[in-house]
């Protein structure tokens, strides 16, 4: 069932970042731009030079896609930019040098034909380049960057298992090491770079009833694992992306018959969760991209399952 949901702008009173005092709302702003011209369920997205992009995912009639189109965020348009090499949906995407990565994903729903693929895509020749894959194929997996190298962690492998893999990519060498494993088995994370940690957060060990509120911490100096304070509210599916020294975590899959719209916020320097406006809509399949002033929410589920949607949700604290 493909859904298209319209959410009307929502204003909501702005406090200084932290848990809001009695009476008043958490601080934030939703709003909403410029849809985009499919429906849209398990995106990769990422922000590169006041431009957003959303990677491959479900759309069209089809489990996994190639498709990718540019958001200007000046102008509030979209438009479609080269595809993908090969369709892949629940893929991993973040950006450095310039670039973006991509790496694993699904072929087939339900988190079937996990894959090993890494593309990188430049936008200023708008093309893509074939990367060594992943030595174990997996979707929905954590992805983060730090000192110049990719961390994929966890996910989901091609008997449709949560693993604790953790392997590096360092575009220096194109290649791929191994690395101290994830120490909870889990996909559907919200993994999230915040200085030289790498912070694991949630996820689910395999259906989304079993959603934890597991927050792992990798020191990339050390190479070791540690424990943070847990989610406020366990989840999974969601979108987590490092905005305004903040860690953010949004939406999920799923409460009672519905998405999460739940926002929450982690300060690595306090080691405190705060709540934030919530979503105007649970939404799920997503990924967080920002800016550094605005967080951009592509598409995604605003029903359980896979549902599609065409709105592009954005959020901004003072």
């Amino acid at each position: 069932m493909k859904i298209s949901l319209k959410v009307l702008p929502v204003v909501l009173l702005v406090v200084a970042a932290g848990l809001a005092p009695a009476g008043q709302a958490p601080p934030g702003v939703w709003t909403e731009k410029a849809k985009l011209a499919d429906l849209r369920h398990e995106p990769g997205a990422v922000v590169l030079n006041r431009k957003l992009y959303s990677i491959g995912g479900m759309a069209r009639g089809q489990d996994a896609n190639t498709l990718v189109t540019e958001y200007d965020i000046p102008t509030d348009r979209w438009r479609d930019v080269a595809p993908m090499p090969a369709p892949l949906s629940h893929p991993a995407v973040v950006a450095l040098n310039g670039k973006i990565y991509v790496v694993g994903g699904f072929l087939r729903n339900v988190h079937i034909d996990a894959q090993d693929k890494a593309f990188e895509y430049t936008p200023a020749t708008n093309s893509w380049r074939t990367l060594p894959p992943m030595k174990a194929p997996r979707g929905s997996v954590g992805l983060a960057v730090v000192n110049g190298k990719l961390h994929a962690i966890g996910g989901r492998d091609v008997n449709r298992v949560t693993v604790n893999t953790h392997e590096i990519y360092d575009p220096a060498t194109n290649r791929w090491s191994d690395a101290p494993p994830l120490p909870q088995p889990r996909d559907h994370t919200y993994t999230v770079a915040a200085g030289r940690n790498i912070h694991v957060i949630g996820g689910r060990l395999n259906t989304p009833v079993e959603n934890v509120d597991t927050h792992d911490i990798f020191d990339t100096r050390t190479g070791t694992w540690s424990s943070g304070p847990p989610l406020p509210t366990p989840r999974s599916g969601g979108g987590g992306i490092l905005y305004k020294g903040q860690i953010v975590v949004l939406g999920g899959e799923c409460s009672n018959g519905r998405p999460f719209d739940q926002n929450e916020a982690f300060d690595p320097r306090t080691r405190r969760w705060t709540t934030l406006a919530p979503m105007p809509t649970g939404r799920h399949g997503i990924m967080a991209a920002t800016d550094g002033q605005t967080i951009y929410i592509p598409g995604g589920a605003p029903a359980c399952a896979t549902a599609q949607s065409d709105t592009l949700l954005t959020f901004r604290l003072p």
